[in-house]
């Protein structure tokens, strides 16, 4: 494989991101929008296409405050598969504290992949980390330029985040000073990383650092960066670099590098919500954003015994998945129950969050925990 087909591989971490076929989660009001957007591509052209908007909000009329997640970037040969962007953990989490999500799939991904790739950066010697970085941006603002036509969002009051390439483009929007931005968050954010043959060692990282030095003084949100130590893509210094560059230019940032988690610390952001969504919980509040999204462990109660699938108020199919899967799984885990006896259950990272919305998200009804860990806490 040829260098310069890994250089702008800023993966989106874990492939339960992009689901295009997947059903759309009804009890998140999840819909898709077409947009039509122009943005300068990295090589100075303007492209024109369809941006899809997977959409996801609270129960009632709103308005919500909004926040526009950016996803990243595979490597060519597996940017075909990416689909829709969705994100479904994240937006359970942050539709609990009260937000409307879009997550935009940008020009270039899922439908529009293959027809044009505004992103496309240049060699690995010379990365176009700007021009790389305003082309994703400008998709994120085109997003929030059609929310203020949706009655249901607060535009007035919003909030960028992205992960890897997303993360770049965060940074773009935070540096651009859009009206009614309040708070930016960057989970792994860079580009020109390479897990298999540059473990660690990213193309080019100085270009994104003197931009960032450069760019950091315009931003008026303090920002929130997220990175995990055992990120493949990046390595545990340069994260750490970038940081410094964005604060020696002028940039208000709350900067955390996480322990390692999984084999590649560049998915934290899907597999290590245990550890990230409390300092984002601190982080929304000190933004005025203070209804909590962290799911609460119910108490043990005396319905049943764990193991007493008599009791278990689901149908035939809901006690086989309970005793098959769910008491068979490790710890942490999670069983959830709603009407009709539907059911889901989940067990690792975010383990009740998850369980709830299996349960939920097909027929939009509303769960409740069954069982958490080793103990019922289902209450009648």
């Amino acid at each position: 494989m040829r260098l310069w087909l890994w250089v702008l591989c800023c993966v989106f971490a874990a492939s339960a991101h992009a689901q295009g076929n997947a059903a759309l989660a009804l009890d998140l009001r999840e819909e898709v929008q077409q947009i039509p957007v122009t943005v300068t591509s990295s090589s100075g052209a303007e492209v024109s296409g369809p941006l899809t908007l997977t959409m996801y909000r609270p129960q009632g009329d709103g308005p919500f405050p909004l926040v526009v997640m950016s996803h990243g970037r595979a490597i060519a040969e597996r940017r075909a598969q990416q689909g829709r962007q969705r994100y479904e953990p994240l937006a359970r989490y942050l539709v609990s504290k009260g937000f409307a999500v879009f997550v935009p799939t940008r020009l270039g991904y899922g439908d529009t992949f293959g027809q044009f790739d505004p992103e496309s950066a240049g060699s690995c010697a010379a990365l176009r980390v700007e021009s790389m970085a305003m082309a994703a941006s400008e998709q994120v603002l085109a997003a929030v330029a059609y929310a203020r036509s949706l009655p249901w969002v607060d535009a007035s009051r919003w909030m960028a985040m992205g992960q890897s390439v997303g993360g770049l483009a965060t940074l773009a929007v935070a540096w651009r000073q859009p009206p009614g931005l309040v708070a930016a968050i960057n989970f792994s954010g860079g580009t020109g990383g390479n897990p298999e043959l540059r473990p660690g060692n990213p193309c080019s990282p100085q270009v994104a650092e003197a931009l960032w030095r450069s760019k950091a003084a315009a931003s008026r949100v303090p920002m929130l960066w997220l990175y995990w130590a055992n990120d493949l893509y990046w390595g545990a210094e340069w994260p750490q670099r970038w940081a410094r560059a964005w604060q020696e230019g002028g940039g208000a940032l709350e900067f955390h590098q996480l322990g390692a988690v999984g084999a590649d610390g560049h998915a934290g952001l899907s597999i290590d919500m245990g550890q990230w969504v409390p300092l984002v919980e601190s982080y929304l509040a000190r933004a005025g954003f203070t209804q909590p999204g962290m799911i609460g462990r119910p108490p043990a109660s005396d319905y049943a015994a764990l193991d007493d699938l008599e009791k278990l108020p689901a149908g035939r199919a809901g006690r086989a998945l309970y005793q098959r899967r769910f008491l068979a799984a490790q710890l942490p885990r999670a069983f959830a129950i709603g009407p009709d006896g539907v059911t889901g259950w989940a067990s690792g990272d975010w383990a009740m969050g998850r369980a709830l919305g299996f349960c939920q998200s097909t027929r939009g009804v509303k769960c409740k925990l069954y069982a958490v860990d080793d103990e019922v806490v289902w209450a009648p």
